[in-house]
């Protein structure tokens, strides 16, 4: 529900609406109380008008800053076409997570709804009540304008720099390098991707070949998971249960996401696996749209969207996708520091109860170079950054985990020689594609490519 809110514009706006509300219910009460007892080198600060000036002030505040908040709100929603249309769909929540577009709205909003409410507190000689003008409400409105005035000034100069691809995608880069800190170890890899010491405690249950299949409760994209919950549903039908979807991916309702099996080896009861089944269903949790809580290759995946874009034919901006790339490939180096194995979670007794897949090295590096490579095939300089990228996640990872990466490096000499490039471009990839081969065995080789 955080990360839902986080996303949306109009919690804070709403929560400034109401707060204006009651300020401005309260504020001429008080000053109604303290309008004789304020000292008069206060009261030379304060607004100073008639009843009549006093609503002119308040009716011009309402009607230009409902002006204002219709054409930040215009501006909003055209810069949000303007990302989806040039970079990707999957970044809108990027703009949608921005606070200071948020405080903005709050704030305009907040300035119209106090100056309103103000407003009708205001009255004249001609009225049948005594006449009132709320002198600290007043001034504090005109305060509210002032600061409206300078946040307009801040938000367009905010949304010309948050419309520039760079911003967007070092956005992308810090939410998933905070969200790969978030749900990691920070302990180096152990290489968990490969086969276990049957003996040993970290030993992966597989599903034996009886093991029943667990559905999904909902359509929709995976993502996330009630670990807790998947935990005490585990150990109180005294199962094991295996989880072979990760959160990003797209669920059907009533398919199999998983399996479960019982520890001792004795079937299950039909009310402990009816309960089980639905136990599961519940945790593992669907939405309309991938979200960054649970998902670490999100960022991956809008950043090669990005590039994906920068390359087709529309748009032809090969600079961005080897932006893009870099971004992707800083990503990579720090996911392959890192335990990408299965998460496991265990009973009070250290026995593993639950297996919750998620995405190997491979998976990652396939999600960040296929695409690129494709569309880039022709362009040198895409190109000479996926070698880059491979040459420095070679000398990151240790020797266990080079398999995705010896056959991303097949991938990429097959896509040069298949290109018709001038003979010094191809003389420029194969030289850095050879130094692939040293990083791969732990040498960096210094100045040009050979």
């Amino acid at each position: 529900m955080r990360d839902t809110l986080r996303v949306q514009l109009w919690p804070l706006p709403t929560l400034g609406i109401a707060l204006a509300l009651v300020t401005g219910v309260g504020l001429p009460r008080l000053d109604r109380r303290i309008q004789y007892d304020l000292p008069p080198w206060l009261r030379d600060y304060l607004f100073g008008g008639s009843s009549d000036a006093a609503r002119a002030v308040l009716g011009a505040i309402a009607g230009s800053l409902i002006t204002v908040t219709a054409l930040t709100f215009s501006l909003t929603v055209l810069t949000l076409q303007l990302a989806s249309s040039q970079f990707s769909p999957r970044v809108l929540r990027t703009f949608n997570s921005d606070r200071y577009v948020r405080t903005t709205l709050a704030l305009f909003l907040a300035t119209f709804t106090y100056a309103l409410t103000v407003l009708r507190t205001v009255r004249t000689g001609e009225d049948e009540r005594s006449r009132f003008v709320p002198e600290l409400s007043v001034t504090f409105a005109f305060l509210l304008t002032l600061a409206s005035l300078l946040a307009l000034v801040l938000f367009l100069s905010h949304l010309a720099r948050r419309i520039r691809v760079e911003t967007l995608m070092t956005s992308v880069h810090s939410d998933t390098d905070r969200t790969i800190r978030r749900l990691l170890s920070k302990e180096r890899d152990t290489d968990r991707e490969g086969p276990a010491d049957p003996g040993s405690p970290d030993a992966l249950p597989q599903p034996p070949s009886d093991a029943l299949a667990l559905c999904a409760g909902a359509s929709g994209f995976f993502t996330s998971v009630d670990e807790a919950a998947l935990l005490r549903a585990a150990v109180e039908a005294d199962a094991v249960v295996f989880v072979d979807r990760h959160p990003g991916s797209s669920l059907i309702a009533a398919t199999p996401v998983g399996a479960a099996w019982p520890r001792t080896g004795e079937p299950f009861s039909p009310d402990t696996w009816e309960r089980l089944a639905g136990r599961v269903a519940q945790a593992v949790r669907t939405g309309p749209e991938r979200t960054g809580h649970q998902d670490i290759a999100f960022g991956l995946r809008q950043l090669t969207d990005i590039a994906a874009k920068a390359l087709s034919p529309g748009i032809n901006d090969p600079t961005t996708a080897v932006h893009a790339l870099s971004h992707s490939a800083a990503l990579l180096c720090e996911l392959a520091r890192h335990d990408l194995g299965p998460r496991l979670l265990r009973d009070g007794n250290r026995q593993v109860r639950v297996v919750l897949r998620r995405p190997g090295l491979g998976d990652l590096l396939d999600l960040a170079v296929d695409q690129p490579l494709r569309y880039g095939a022709a362009e040198p300089a895409v190109l000479a950054r996926i070698a880059m990228l491979l040459r420095e996640l070679a000398w990151i990872t240790s020797p266990g985990r080079h398999p995705p990466l010896v056959a991303a490096l097949a991938r990429l000499r097959s896509t040069i020689d298949a290109q018709n490039l001038h003979a010094a471009d191809h003389f420029r990839l194969t030289g850095l594609t050879g130094h692939i081969d040293e990083a791969l065995a732990g040498r960096w080789a210094h100045g040009r490519a050979r």
